[in-house]
Formats: C-alpha cells, sequence, structure tokens
C-alpha cells in the first residue's frame, strides 16, 4: 500500500484544522470519523452532547486511510499539540499512542470501562491505564451459503476440519453441475495485517496462544500454533484458490458475494453488502462463529474504534465527558439501530429494539465477548514489527515455502530480538 509522506498527513491536518473556521472557539475538537455513515452518526452524536452540556465542540476531519491517520496523530501528539482533545483510536493503537493520553479511570473513575467488553476494556488499558473507552467493535465471524449447505445436508462447521471437509465436497459437487468457479473457503491472505488477525484465530482456536501473551511471553514456538498454520496452508490450491495469498477482505467478499465460495472469513461489515440489492448471495447466506480447532475453541480476532482524550488537551476533565457520552448506552444503542454500528455495551446485545434493527447482533454475542486480541497493548511501540513479522512467517507458510514447525521457530526467534530491544 503506497503511503503519503509524512508532510502531507501534516498538511491534511493543519488544513482540516484550519477548516474548522472557528477551532479556537471551540470548548473541544474531536476526530471523529472519515466519511460517510461513520461521520455523519458522529456529527449527530457531538450536537447532542452540545445540547445537552451547554459547551461547542469542532469536528476535525482526518484522512480516510488508517495509516496516513495514525501518522497524522502521532505527529501532531509529538508535538505536544493541544489542537485535538478527542482521538478516534483503532484497536490496535493504545499500545503505540498511550504516552500522550489520558488516563479515563482517573478522571470518570475507576468503573468507567464497566459493562464494556472485557476484552476490549484488557486491551485499551496500558500499565495499568484506561487510555481509551470502546466506541464500536469488531470480530472476525464465518459466513456460509445457507442455501448449499441445506441442499448437501450440512450445518455450518463446528471445527476447521469439518470446514475444510464440506467445503471441498460442496466445491467438488458444484464444481460438476457446471460452477467451475466455485471455491470452498476464501479468507484475508496477502501479507498484511489483515493476515495478522486471521492466522491468530487459527492459532488461538488451536489452542496455541495469542502470539505474545499480556505478560509478554512469545508463546509463538507450540506444536499446536504450527499444527494451525499447516492446516491452513493445505487449503491453498484446494478448497482456496492460489489467488486467496493475496486477497484482503474485499478480494475475498467479491468472491463470495459473486455466489463463487461456500465459506468466508470476514467482519460484520460484510453481511449488509450480501444482502443487498443485486447480490448473488441474497438471502442465501448464514453467519456462524469461526470454527475451532481439535483441541481449542472458537477465537475471533478483536476489531473496532475506541475514544481517546489527549494529555495534551486544555479542558480534559471536559473531553473525558465527551468521550463517555459518546461511548454511553444511549448513544450506542442509537448508533447500532442507524448504521449497525456493532456496540461494545454487553447489554445492548439482548436490547429488543437492538436485535430487531440487526438481528445477528444476537447470534454473535459470544463471538464479541470472546475476541481476542492483538498483543498491541503489551508490545507497545513494536506492535508494527511483531505483526510484520507474524504475517510474514504465516503467508510464508500458506506460500509453501516453509512448514509451520520452522515458521514458529524461526518466528520465536525473530520477535526475542524485537524483545530485548523494544520491551
Amino acid at each position: 500500500m503506497l503511503k503519503k509522506p509524512l508532510i502531507t498527513a501534516i498538511a491534511l491536518g493543519c488544513a482540516a484544522l484550519a477548516g474548522t473556521g472557528q477551532a479556537q472557539a471551540a470548548d473541544l475538537t474531536i476526530s471523529c470519523g472519515a466519511v460517510g455513515a461513520e461521520l455523519t452518526l458522529c456529527e449527530e452524536g457531538v450536537r447532542a452532547w452540545e445540547e445537552r452540556s451547554g459547551h461547542r465542540v469542532d469536528i476535525v476531519s482526518t484522512p480516510n486511510s488508517a495509516t496516513e491517520r495514525l501518522s497524522l496523530y502521532q505527529q501532531i501528539l509529538s508535538a505536544n499539540s493541544s489542537d485535538i482533545d478527542v482521538f478516534q483510536i483503532d484497536v490496535i493503537w493504545p499500545g503505540l499512542l498511550s504516552n500522550h493520553l489520558l488516563d479515563l479511570a482517573e478522571v470518570l473513575g475507576e468503573d468507567a470501562g464497566e459493562g464494556h467488553f472485557p476484552a476490549i476494556v484488557e486491551n485499551n488499558t496500558v500499565e495499568g491505564r484506561l487510555v481509551a473507552l470502546p466506541w464500536f467493535t469488531d470480530a472476525g465471524v464465518l459466513y456460509y451459503r445457507q442455501d448449499l449447505l441445506e441442499q448437501y445436508g450440512f450445518e455450518a462447521p463446528e471445527t476447521w476440519q469439518q470446514l475444510t471437509e464440506i467445503a471441498r465436497e460442496i466445491q467438488e459437487a458444484e464444481r460438476a453441475a457446471g460452477n467451475e468457479r466455485m471455491h470452498g473457503f476464501v479468507f484475508q491472505g496477502r501479507a498484511y495485517e489483515g493476515l495478522t488477525v486471521n492466522a491468530l484465530e487459527w492459532v488461538a482456536s488451536h489452542g496455541g496462544g495469542s502470539l505474545v501473551e499480556p505478560d509478554g511471553e512469545i508463546s509463538i514456538n507450540n506444536d499446536r500454533a504450527a499444527a494451525a498454520l499447516d492446516l491452513a496452508a493445505s487449503w491453498i490450491g484446494e478448497i482456496a484458490p492460489n489467488g486467496v495469498l493475496n486477497y484482503t477482505e474485499e478480494e475475498a467478499r467479491g468472491v463470495f458475494q459473486g455466489g463463487n465460495a461456500v465459506f468466508m472469513r470476514n467482519w460484520p461489515y460484510a453481511w449488509a453488502l450480501a444482502q443487498s440489492e443485486g447480490s448473488a448471495v441474497r438471502d442465501k447466506v448464514g453467519v456462524s462463529p469461526l470454527p475451532a480447532g481439535p483441541e481449542g475453541q472458537s477465537a475471533a480476532g478483536l476489531g473496532g474504534w475506541n475514544l481517546a482524550v489527549s494529555r495534551y488537551s486544555e479542558n480534559p476533565e471536559l473531553a473525558a465527558d465527551l468521550v463517555a457520552f459518546l461511548t454511553g448506552e444511549a448513544e450506542q444503542k442509537r448508533r447500532a439501530i442507524a448504521g449497525a454500528y456493532n456496540p461494545t455495551l454487553e447489554a445492548l446485545y439482548q436490547d429488543d429494539e437492538v436485535l430487531e434493527a440487526v438481528p445477528f447482533f444476537g447470534t454473535l454475542y459470544d463471538t464479541f465477548v470472546n475476541a481476542v486480541a492483538r498483543p498491541s497493548a503489551v508490545t507497545g511501540d513494536a506492535y508494527g514489527r511483531v505483526s510484520n513479522a507474524f504475517f510474514s512467517a504465516s503467508h510464508d507458510v500458506l506460500s509453501g515455502n516453509k512448514s509451520g514447525e520452522q515458521a514458529v521457530a524461526d518466528l520465536e526467534r525473530d520477535l526475542s530480538r524485537v524483545k530485548r530491544r523494544n520491551w
């Protein structure tokens, strides 16, 4: 992926701040969404807080690209700038940005994270400091062709081995019936952050740990992790196309939504698109938790976004109050109903109005509760190198360049070097 120079990101930020017109007259500024429904819902939520509090907030436009947005945030925070009070941050950024963020538990109280999914609160807690409150979440799920499984007498698989066998049988039957483009399973196999999530799901679901544990232990070099990667490699060219080695979320969705895959691993966003007019699989799709390994349980990678307050804010208590409002139950419920944004509050997954608007939220409750966080908090600034090493090693196994056993041993050595230097 091409990345604009940092100076361009800084210019974008300055232009955005200048574009608010009355930025200095506002009590607070917030960066919360870039385009479309995400930005609209943020504007509506901020307006409601303004009416309740009597204070005024300017919304700062930032790049849509998460990579460019992170670069801009880092430049602003490294300069100890108070230009932005509240930041919308990715679930993997708390460790990277924690030194610049307020401990919300100190301002809002020790129960500030109460009611939110514990895995996300833990992810957002760095060295005992709650540096962000959860706003909306994501977790990996399994999409399947419900019509095809019913036609061939199967139910949604509970294990990866079952998925492998069902995918192979239906793929062969469909190809014999004339659909030569049918594949059994598509996922995110490109060497990028998406593969880190997929591979973490495979490893964790086999009982192989979570790459780097919360105490900093490097746990990847074990037989179960190796077996998980070897199983995934067995899919390539068999139930998964060779091209999956270069798939991101959208390439996988394109194949599945075009009617040419039995199973797909993706995020919840793909549901509405699969059900949209013109979709080849409309009303033919089921969603279930990801399968488990032979000695593990279903494990879904944690995604989503959070709200944090800059340590350099001139109004930190007011900014924290805005964060508490936007991440609170009423606002999360409104966003879930209006925009299908997954709540981070457990109670909303039993709310009748939410479930009426988005029925699959109820069936995915356990998936979100048990989501597996990437080790971004414990590895801090080193997370980028940790993730790069992991997805590169996983891609080597998928490509047939290494066995799972060799890859996890090499990975342990590589991560140990990173650890000695960085955490």
